[in-house]
């Protein structure tokens, strides 16, 4: 059995379904952005894919972690 994901990731089903793009292709719009401060880059997806905070923290926060 595998163990139910933690930390951001635990966000990345629910944003899928909601905003109707697969996890990766979000983190290759956050990797490729102009912006590199990580509220900034919350604030360019709320504000232009209209995602809430809590997901587009969790976004920005998974991908800004890997490098």
């Amino acid at each position: 059995m595998t163990e139910p994901a933690k930390g951001p990731a635990s966000y990345f089903p629910s944003i899928e379904k909601k905003y109707g793009r697969p996890i990766a292709e979000w983190q290759e719009l956050i990797r490729t952005s102009p912006l590199t401060k990580h509220m900034e880059l919350v604030a360019w997806l709320k504000s232009e894919h209209e995602m809430g905070h809590g997901h587009a923290n969790a976004l920005v926060k998974h991908t800004l972690d890997e490098r």
